[in-house]
């Protein structure tokens, strides 16, 4: 009989250790959304409702709370994320394109200006980095697919000036250096990609 049971109890055990961490990684993105950037273990752990000892039991260092937080904010992007037409004339996939990059680099501005002040000495903030880059590298190479050069460096070259001009470091000059609302902002950046893809023609 005891055998029987065993199993429900290490299921039920699974369970609570990954209501823990999900506990932990909403707390985690919930100071940073109301302006703690940094916020320590402590912090995060009276925020979950737990112990100091059992967030560090469920993440052994900062670096992996960063990579569930960091997947986290991928899931909610994921979620937020409507697929564009690439068969849109171009002024509507631009417009699109735009709108939506603004829409999502708003839902992760908090993160992102978190990650920005200690990403140069965490590798994993780094990595999580990447993965962002990489999926809108993918989304303006299949978007854009008819604009692009069909190979070479200037190719790359071109999907690169898009992505840069897309990402939160340029979204962040717009918002925050140029103090410019959503809407210019977006504006913006329209007028960047639009004259990146247009030149592209010449």
């Amino acid at each position: 009989m005891g055998r029987a049971e065993a199993p429900v109890r290490v299921d039920g055990r699974t369970a609570r250790a990954e209501r823990t961490r999900a506990a932990i990684v909403e707390a985690h993105l919930a100071l940073i959304s109301e302006g703690d950037l940094r916020p320590t273990g402590e912090r995060i752990a009276e925020r979950a409702g737990i112990s100091l000892r059992t967030l560090w039991t469920n993440f052994k260092d900062m670096e992996t709370l960063f990579e569930a937080s960091g997947a986290e904010v991928l899931r909610q992007q994921d979620a937020a994320h409507r697929t564009i037409s690439p068969a849109l004339p171009l002024a509507r996939r631009v417009d699109a394109y735009c709108r939506q990059r603004a829409r999502l680099l708003q839902l992760i501005a908090p993160s992102a200006r978190a990650a920005q002040m200690r990403e140069p000495v965490s590798d994993q903030l780094h990595r999580n980095r990447l993965k962002h880059i990489g999926r809108v590298r993918d989304e303006v190479e299949q978007l854009f697919a008819a604009e692009l050069p069909p190979s070479g460096p200037g190719r790359k070259q071109l999907v690169d000036a898009i992505v840069a001009a897309s990402m939160w470091p340029a979204w962040s000059m717009l918002r925050d250096g140029l103090g410019l609302g959503v809407d210019q902002a977006r504006a913006v950046m329209a007028r960047t990609v639009g004259a990146l893809l247009a030149a592209a023609d010449d």
